[in-house]
């Protein structure tokens, strides 16, 4: 018996998606729950297992464009082949197949091998200095189309900075209190808890407290109307392969240091194989972006709409420091808050900003709240 394998559903707003990768070749012996695909779409990356044990046929390409319950391969249940004995079947194309097939196709997007020719083969007449500038040189270039998750990052962002008026306030932290009190901490903690204490479940804590002390950035502009939230979802963002994503964490004011470095670790797992469902991204009030881990001393953040604030925390350095009339060395961290100025005043937003400098530079007082 022959069935069809079929783009499943991965979100109310997803139609579309591009199989990115093949994890079963045309023609080998898969088992029922074996990964097939790989789906990128606008917004999450997704694996697609095998409904039934079998032989596979594949009727579409790797980075082929692909519609929500689009047949992309089929498998026949009768008569498996085993992983040794099975060989390639070969690719029907569409003029080879029979009549009752072809009527069930589905068109098929351009590839990027037909799509590239055409946009740079010069035209028949054109002069010499003119060639030079349009004729692409296949050696020196390469053209490919973005991914469906990069164009929606690419959009998000630029639909950010039209539709917001995004201001930036800075301030920096001594790092030195947190640190020392991880250390002290952390050999008890990892040995309780199972995970280790990072430095982001105090930010996220100390984020929480900003929002409840200044709860206009806890809002967001929706039409002409202000939505004021009084709940605490927290997204922290996360670069991966295929880009950027912002998994968010739940009602972080219910939650301990433990069971938000948990979750944490859970994301970044999930993060790292592709994992990250929908429902995962969805319903944050603010984010923290910690660019930091790559080196970054400073940077303004851009929004991630509708929210109205995100927190960008950098490199710690260590640099010399007056504090009381003395110069000493500190580790140190630049933060910028970047705010949605309709929303959100300059005093809220710097207020906010010094409330998370202070609950970072007074770590105790986080835990005895927590």
């Amino acid at each position: 018996m022959q069935i069809e394998v079929k783009v499943p559903a991965v979100g109310e707003s997803i139609v579309t998606g591009v199989l990115s990768a093949w994890h079963k070749k045309n023609g080998q012996a898969v088992q029922a729950g074996e990964i097939l695909f790989s789906l990128d779409t606008d917004k999450i990356s997704t694996e697609v297992n095998a409904p039934e044990s079998g032989t596979i046929s594949t009727l579409v390409n790797e980075g082929d464009e692909v519609r929500i319950g689009q047949a992309v391969a089929t498998i026949e249940t009768t008569g498996v082949a085993t992983p040794e004995s099975s060989a390639p079947l070969p690719v029907v194309s569409q003029k080879e197949a029979p009549a009752a097939q072809q009527t069930q196709a589905i068109p098929q997007a351009p590839t990027v091998t037909e799509i590239v020719p055409q946009k740079a083969a010069p035209p028949l007449r054109m002069s010499a200095q003119r060639s030079e500038v349009t004729t692409e040189n296949s050696a020196r270039v390469t053209r490919k189309r973005l991914s469906p998750l990069r164009r929606k990052i690419a959009a998000q962002l630029v639909s950010a900075q039209q539709a917001a008026a995004i201001l930036t306030t800075f301030n920096e932290c001594d790092m030195s209190g947190i640190m020392k009190l991880r250390k002290e901490l952390q050999e008890e903690f990892q040995k309780k808890y199972g995970v280790k204490l990072g430095f982001m479940s105090f930010f996220i804590k100390a984020v929480v407290d900003a929002l409840q002390v200044v709860p206009s950035l806890n809002s967001r502009m929706e039409g002409d109307e202000l939505i004021q939230n009084h709940f605490y979802n927290i997204g922290v963002a996360v670069g991966t392969e295929r880009g950027l994503m912002v998994p968010v964490l739940r009602d972080c004011d219910q939650k301990s240091f433990a069971d938000l470095e948990r979750e944490l670790a859970g994301f970044a797992v999930k993060a790292r194989e592709g994992k990250v469902a929908l429902e995962d991204l969805q319903g944050g009030v603010f984010t923290i972006s910690n660019g930091g881990v790559y080196g970054s001393l400073l940077s303004t953040p851009i929004l991630n709409p509708p929210q109205s604030g995100i927190l960008g925390m950098h490199k710690i350095q260590e640099r010399p420091v007056a504090i009381q009339g003395q110069v000493v060395i500190r580790p140190m961290m630049y933060l910028a808050l970047s705010y949605d100025h309709r929303v959100i005043d300059g005093k809220e937003a710097v207020t906010s900003l010094i409330r998370i400098k202070d609950c970072i530079e007074n770590p105790a007082r986080l835990l005895l709240e927590a």
